[in-house]
């Protein structure tokens, strides 16, 4: 019997099958869990990404976006004790990347990071899960994080005295 469970997890795993949530942590504790079809439903953008000699076309909607679903502040609003903020990226494979808050925002970084449910125009499974960190501009891959289930947006700075 458990050889048989474990053969449909991996051919749920292999199919891409599973549905995924997103469990999300803001700066000031907010918590929230995202649906693949929350996901979806955030502007999206294409992003163009070579990883290990293959080229893909990831869409998703960009990081800050979904960061803002738990109050994680975005723009011009971004300063101060915010560029001292931390995106912590969680796999399930237990893999982790970290991202400065500012280094996400269009308003202070022209290349874009993305949280890709797509490649080339098809829903991501298999290998990718159903979420990959995409990091544009990046000159190797290893940012680019796949099978995301959870990201922590951490306050560095020391609140200041009133």
């Amino acid at each position: 019997m458990k050889t048989f469970a474990l053969a449909l997890c991996f051919a749920g795993l292999a199919t891409g099958a599973f549905a995924q949530t997103l469990t999300l942590k803001g700066p000031s504790g907010e918590a929230a869990s995202l649906s693949a079809a929350d996901i979806a439903a955030l502007p999206r953008v294409s992003v163009a990404f070579d990883a290990h000699g293959e080229k893909h076309v990831y869409e998703g909607p960009l990081l800050v976006d979904v960061l803002a679903k738990v109050g994680t502040p975005t723009g011009k609003a971004i300063h101060g004790p915010e560029m001292a903020d931390v995106v912590l990226v969680k796999a399930s494979d237990g893999y982790q990347v970290a991202f400065g808050l500012a280094e996400l925002d269009p308003g202070t970084r022209a290349n874009r990071v993305i949280l890709a449910d797509k490649a080339d125009g098809a829903p991501l499974g298999g290998k990718d899960g159903a979420f990959k960190l995409v990091a544009e501009g990046d000159l190797r891959p290893a940012r680019s994080a796949r099978m995301v289930s959870e990201i922590e947006v951490l306050r560095l700075a020391a609140a200041k005295p009133q």
